[in-house]
């Protein structure tokens, strides 16, 4: 068995910073912190609203801070599972007992646990959301994760920094349309990125939505998440349901094409990015111009 560079006596902080950071999964960083740049620019009425200690403080938690505790939960309690995953092959790393690990993501809960001392208590419900079910999802009892449609309901966390977001600026909640729209896409997003999973899943016993349904079938669960949630924005803003029409035509090429679900799975970190890029822009255009 290869040696575990984190266990040597020499090794070194580049070893351990490497490490951290492959296990934070840099290419999905923007998949929390994304959500805090389009809810603050919707939920500001004034360009001085965009950039306070609050805002920032948010953004920079759910950059990395935010991933380490969501990540590293899941690489604990996964860490058998992740011996038959391809993906840890690559791009990301597997767990082996780093005692690293454990204590950053009681930091990184703490540190968020923390900041309702400074959110406003419009955001408190959201930060409470976020802690229980990014726990929640890969930790014992709960385990949502293993639980064959709770694991797609329960990614709605990722809708939770964005509504934090909005509700710290504007002092109010986001709209209901809004949030039903983004918690669909959520769902969506998840099951689509657990496709790769279902045979090393099937192979641990592990059940989800997505071993439940199958491949095809997962398809079309995705498709119809994605089409509810640009139904969700058009409620809000035709323009908003427009953008999100980007998803359902996005599986229907995988579903349709001989493109590979483990290739497009890789797509999806850019795609999101453009996507709330313009969803940002777009608020910012009418924050300035009216």
């Amino acid at each position: 068995m290869t040696e575990n560079p984190l266990r040597r006596s020499d090794r070194t902080t580049t070893d351990l910073l490497v490490y951290l950071l492959v296990l934070s999964r840099p290419r999905f960083w923007l998949y929390l912190a994304g959500p805090v740049a389009v809810g603050v620019a919707y939920g500001a009425s004034s360009v001085g609203e965009l950039f306070t200690p609050v805002t920032v403080g948010l953004f920079v938690y759910f950059l990395v801070p935010a991933n380490v505790f969501l990540y590293g939960i899941n690489d604990i309690y996964d860490r058998e599972i992740d011996l038959e995953n391809p993906k840890k092959e690559g791009r990301e790393r597997r767990y082996r007992g780093e005692p690293i690990v454990p204590i950053l993501v009681t930091l990184t809960a703490a540190a968020g646990v923390a900041s309702l001392a400074v959110l406003p208590t419009a955001a408190w419900p959201w930060m409470v959301v976020f802690l229980t079910l990014g726990a929640a999802y890969s930790a014992p009892p709960a385990r949502l994760k293993t639980t064959p449609l709770l694991d797609s309901l329960s990614n709605g966390l990722y809708v939770a920094p964005g509504a934090a977001a909005y509700a710290a600026v504007a002092g109010a909640q986001p709209p209901a349309a809004a949030l039903a729209g983004a918690w669909l896409w959520a769902m969506g997003m998840h099951t689509f990125s657990a496709v790769p999973d279902i045979e090393p899943d099937r192979a641990a016993g592990i059940r989800t939505t997505a071993t439940a349904l199958g491949e095809a079938r997962t398809y079309l669960y995705c498709g119809l998440c994605w089409l509810g949630a640009a139904v969700g924005f058009a409620l809000v803003d035709p323009r908003l349901g427009t953008i999100m029409l980007v998803y359902p035509a996005l599986i229907a090429v995988v579903a349709l094409t001989s493109v590979g679900v483990s290739r497009a799975y890789w797509w999806f970190p850019a795609i999101n990015t453009v996507v709330g890029a313009l969803l940002t822009m777009g608020a910012l255009h009418l924050l300035v111009y009216g």
